[in-house]
Formats: C-alpha cells, structure tokens, sequence
C-alpha cells in the first residue's frame, strides 16, 4: 500500500514550488498607459504609489512612499485603462517579475513589474465627500464565467465609483 500521506498530497507533483504574490493598494501616479500587441490583446501599464507611516526614533512621524509599475493583460488590461486614472485608488493582486534588458547604447538595464491578474477600484475622484452611490439592485448583473471560489469567499473591497459615468458603462 504505502505510506499513508498526512497531508492529503498524492505526490511530489502537487507540491507548491514557491509563493510568488504581491498585493497592493494604492493610487496612481499617472493616467494608464495601454498598448495592444500585434495578436490585439490589450497590455496596460500602470504606475501605483503605496505609503507606509511610521515613528522614528525621535517620535517624529516617517512617510515613505514607494512606486510600482503594474501591468496589467487581456481584458482586464482593457478594463484598467478605460476606468483607472491618475489619482485613483486600486487594489492589485499579482506576481513580481524581474526583467533584464540590453538598451541601445549596450548599458543593462533592469526592470521590477508587478504582472497583476487581479484589479479592483476603490475610490474615485467623489471619494471622501460621503455621497451615496446608487443601490447595488440598480448595477448591471455580472456576465462571464463565475469567480474562483477563493475570490468568493475573500469580501470585495468597498467601491465608491466617480460620477464622470453611468452604472451601465461598469463592464463587471
């Protein structure tokens, strides 16, 4: 028979190899920037500010803001540049990636990417003013395949949706 496996694994195969997983929240610094390859599939790059606050030794309160570039595929990279701007805040989810590139004066350039796979939008420009937004019964039902049931069972962060567009030009 075998071993019994405590684990519930049937083999190595199953095995995770590593955890590669980044999740921000965050403004943009700039409006998106999309491009489409020569297949058509929509690439938008994003450039997202994340802040962390914290007290020196002195007591003195200590910002520090680091920026990410975030790339986003697909349809929701045409989701990401039609409805992110600069200013807005997002939620990403995704992988790091690291890029090494050989520029045309043959210095080595190298590059940090956040390749997200999942984007929600938090805020809009009417954030903070307390206006309610419409009843959810009032938004357009979503179309597409159902969600990951990790997707599911996570709650969404709250979205407060700028008043520049209607309800029925959200695509989820």
């Amino acid at each position: 028979m075998g071993t019994p496996d405590p684990g519930g694994r049937k083999g190595k195969d199953t095995m995770a190899r590593g955890i590669n997983k980044v999740i921000l929240v965050g403004n943009l610094g700039d409006d998106p920037e999309t491009k489409y390859t020569q297949g058509g599939m929509a690439v938008t790059t994003i450039r997202l500010a994340t802040t962390s606050v914290r007290k020196d030794k002195d007591g003195q309160t200590q910002e520090r803001t680091e920026w990410h570039r975030v790339k986003f595929f697909g349809k929701l990279g045409e989701i990401a540049g039609e409805y992110l701007r600069k200013g807005s805040q997002c939620y990403v989810e995704g992988s790091i990636r690291y890029d090494k590139f050989t520029g045309q004066d043959g210095q080595e350039r190298y590059y940090t990417d956040i390749v997200a796979d999942e984007m929600q939008m938090l805020g809009g420009r009417g954030e903070g003013r307390g206006e309610p937004r419409a009843e959810r019964s009032e938004r357009p039902q979503r179309s597409g395949p159902p969600r990951r049931d990790a997707e599911t069972s996570r709650p969404a962060p709250k979205a407060d949706f700028a008043d520049d567009f209607s309800d029925d030009d959200i695509p989820f």
